[in-house]
């Protein structure tokens, strides 16, 4: 569990980033003290871990039909042998939305477009927002996959669902569903609703010799480090040493990808606003997007703007910031984003009223289409793209 961790994490494995980046102020940094005392009004269930294909799923995306696989017999035995058994208490709820809102906290420091927008859609909308889902970014080799994440949240009720496939990027991803009974919450950001979880890894095998003795040189010295995935993201630390600035530069050339997960590590690679459960105009998700570049936000244009289906979304441009590499070598490099969704209602519910519309009539898991675009909020070439 993630408090065995704590106390065996070897502290020469441990980095802390360089730069010593202010906390910004914000109504979500309230919600983000890892001692917070917040408490849930709901009991906190685990769900059965059955993956199943959705039924929503189109059928006329060929391409996406050809990347979305069902995981193998032995992959899921993997993830039931790491599942919670029993129901966890209400304080261990309240234990898990405090090492959420850590990972929440972290974010905010390193991306001040994620807050300013958070602060800015609040002080609109005046309404809780909520997060549709948290993506993380691993590397598949020596233990350091999906498995290495996804053990803290099946330990507290979460479910393996679909996999996705991204073979250009050479990349796959999971999803996990919350505990069924978890959006009961009326609370807002990491005290609302549990946030889907999506993470991805890079296939390592499929890369090339270089790029994988670069990878596997760090993943090794940081021996048991994977075990701590949990604990990394919510401290802001990367579980191998700080990287050379070449082996940053080289990895970056074949997958910026590898890069950046060089540097961020466990860290949260973005955090999704949950558009339609806004109460405004900004609910519509072409409406929240052209709010946000009013105000001066550069949006992630790759494929367009909006990513369609009955899946809208959109995302914000990477930050960047300051790091110093083991070769003292000091330079920006890519954080995270901010994205937004709105989950459309399935064609069998149209004619619900929308009042009556709850988040199980709507599109459920992901767009492989989509998620391959907005894996390029971190890019290069949308980091320098001028707008205007």
């Amino acid at each position: 569990m993630f408090m065995d961790a704590i106390s065996k994490l070897p502290t020469t494995n441990t980095s802390m980033f360089s730069s010593s980046i202010k906390t910004i102020s914000s109504p979500f940094c309230s919600l983000s003290s890892l001692c917070s005392s917040s408490s849930s009004s709901s009991s906190f269930q685990p769900r059965q871990h059955i993956l199943t294909l959705r039924k929503s799923i189109s059928t006329t995306n060929k391409t996406r039909k050809r990347d979305l696989c069902i995981i193998s017999n032995s992959k899921m035995e993997e993830f039931h042998s790491q599942s919670q058994s029993s129901p966890p208490s209400q304080g261990a709820e309240s234990f898990f939305r405090s090492v959420l809102a850590s990972m929440e906290k972290v974010y905010l420091s390193r991306n001040p477009t994620a807050n300013a927008i958070l602060e800015l859609v609040h002080s609109t909308d005046n309404a809780h927002i909520c997060y549709d889902h948290f993506a993380f970014r691993t590397f598949g080799v020596d233990g350091y996959g999906i498995t290495s994440m996804a053990k803290f949240f099946l330990d507290f009720g979460y479910s393996p669902r679909d996999e996705l496939r991204f073979p250009a990027k050479k990349l796959k991803a999971l999803w996990f569903a919350p505990p069924t009974n978890a959006h009961a919450s009326s609370g807002s950001g990491v005290d609302g609703p549990f946030p889907r979880i999506f993470i991805s890894e890079l296939l390592v095998d499929e890369m090339s010799p270089r790029a994988q003795e670069i990878i596997k040189k760090y993943t090794k010295v940081s021996s048991s480090g994977c075990k701590h995935a949990a604990l990394a993201s919510a401290l802001g630390s990367l579980t191998w040493e700080k990287p050379l600035y070449s082996d940053f530069q080289e990895l970056a050339r074949e997958s910026e990808y590898a890069a950046w997960t060089l540097v961020n590590g466990y860290a949260l690679n973005h955090a999704t606003i949950s558009t339609h459960r806004l109460n405004t105009h900004l609910k519509n998700i072409k409406s929240l997007n052209h709010f946000i570049e009013e105000n001066g936000f550069k949006l992630n244009t790759e494929g367009g703007v909006l990513k369609d289906g009955l899946l809208l979304q959109s995302s914000t441009v990477a930050d960047s910031t300051t790091f110093q590499f083991a070769d003292g070598i000091t330079e920006h490099v890519p954080r995270s984003y901010i994205e937004f969704a709105e989950r459309l209602v399935l064609p069998q519910y149209q004619s619900i009223p929308k009042l009556e519309i709850k988040e199980f009539h709507r599109r459920e898991g992901f767009e492989v289409g989509n998620a391959d675009k907005i894996f390029e909020s971190t890019s290069k070439e949308q980091l320098t793209r001028k707008t205007g």
